[in-house]
């Protein structure tokens, strides 16, 4: 997740370093009422310390990473103490960190995506015993050495077919010094899709887009991103949503349909959005994004959401929602067959968000940095 002011095209490793300001969401921070748009509230529930990352857990629950490399879990009695705990083998430096958490389709095994002291992405498998992550059935699923301390990405999500998508930057740095967005020899840049249950440490799926491709790495499913640091599926279609942040210009959010058969090229760093980044050419084979904004106003990180697919808000159903790092608002967009047909926000503003999560039953929930996790509630 790569961090800025609208002068300055990369503090993030200052930000972050420092800690982040303290986020600004208020307990049950309602939108005035307006005419055709879904009246929400943002309701506190929990404070952490500096939440990353959320996920459905087992029973109802959801499970919160904080960045330091602690994992708790939120219930109807707030965030207990830690079921996890690898502190002592993480690096905050730069962007660094647990960045990423994720359960199986069954619950019966654990996700943690972090840097290690190093400075390397690396993905970690547990077995869940008791409700909790079993540390001696702990193992290691895949690893990627960083460049650069910035642009790890660090999202990871289970798909609908049931496969694990990881998402690395570019490696850091700025403006893909490597060349690691277009290149299909590296990891860096790209949305991965393994089978952590299907080999030792994983299984290709036979259908990943570049099995067949001698030149490109078999876990590449998308590529053309700079920093893919949230992303999501629509749990109701299963098409696919990235927050791709941008350089200096323009954030953008990529699309691709349920029915995709991977391969997508998103345009980084030959494009930023739909712009010929520094002299670039636009790829032939290039995939726009669905939306893409300026930071001429308060935006300057976009921070991927999720199409809300709750029972609490009727008319929120369907709508994506996400924000941005420095601007706060709950933005939305209305996408049909890749077409955004409607665009607004919400009323209501989260801090300084840098991730969603969303509940077993579609409901959603909002991390600021500072400490805040809020849930998405009707006024």
């Amino acid at each position: 997740m790569t961090l800025r002011t609208r002068s300055t095209a990369i503090i993030g490793s200052l930000c972050l370093v420092a800690g982040f300001a303290v986020a600004t969401a208020s307990a049950e921070e309602s939108a005035p009422p307006r005419a055709g748009a879904a009246e929400v509230a943002l309701t506190e529930v929990a404070t952490a310390q500096n939440p990353t990352a959320g996920t459905a857990g087992p029973d109802g629950t959801v499970w919160i990473a904080e960045r330091a490399g602690t994992v708790r879990v939120l219930d109807d009695s707030g965030l207990g103490d830690p079921v996890l705990d690898i502190s002592d083998e993480t690096t905050t430096d730069g962007e660094r960190g647990l960045l990423g958490i994720a359960f199986d389709p069954d619950d019966s095994h654990f996700y943690v995506s972090y840097t290690d002291l190093e400075g390397t992405s690396t993905i970690d498998e547990f077995a869940v015993q008791d409700g909790k992550p079993d540390p001696d059935s702990r193992r290691t699923v895949l690893t990627q050495e960083q460049p650069y301390e910035n642009h790890n990405g660090g999202d990871i999500k289970f798909g609908p077919d049931g496969y694990l998508y990881i998402g690395l930057g570019d490696g850091g740095a700025g403006g893909d010094p490597h060349g690691n967005g277009q290149k299909l020899d590296t990891l860096l840049g790209k949305i991965l899709r393994i089978d952590p249950a299907g080999g030792d440490p994983y299984a290709i799926p036979s259908d990943n887009p570049f099995v067949d491709d001698p030149e490109a790495k078999d876990e590449i499913w998308a590529y053309g991103l700079r920093n893919p640091w949230r992303f999501s599926f629509d749990s109701g279609t299963g098409d696919l949503l990235i927050g791709d942040v941008g350089q200096n210009e323009w954030e953008e959010i990529d699309w691709a349909a349920a029915s995709s058969k991977g391969g997508e090229n998103y345009g980084w760093s030959a494009m930023e959005g739909t712009h010929p980044f520094d002299g670039g050419t636009e790829p032939a084979n290039h995939v726009p994004p669905v939306h893409e904004y300026d930071r001429n106003g308060l935006g300057c990180s976009v921070t991927g959401g999720y199409v809300y697919r709750g029972e609490a808000i009727a008319d929120l159903v369907g709508t994506y929602v996400y924000s941005d790092y420095c601007d706060g608002t709950l933005r939305t967009l209305q996408i049909e067959n890749g077409e955004v047909t409607g665009e607004g926000d919400l009323g209501v503003e989260g801090g300084e968000v840098v991730s969603f999560a969303e509940s077993a039953d579609g409901e959603l929930y909002v991390l600021a940095i500072g400490g805040t996790v809020s849930r998405l509630d009707p006024a």
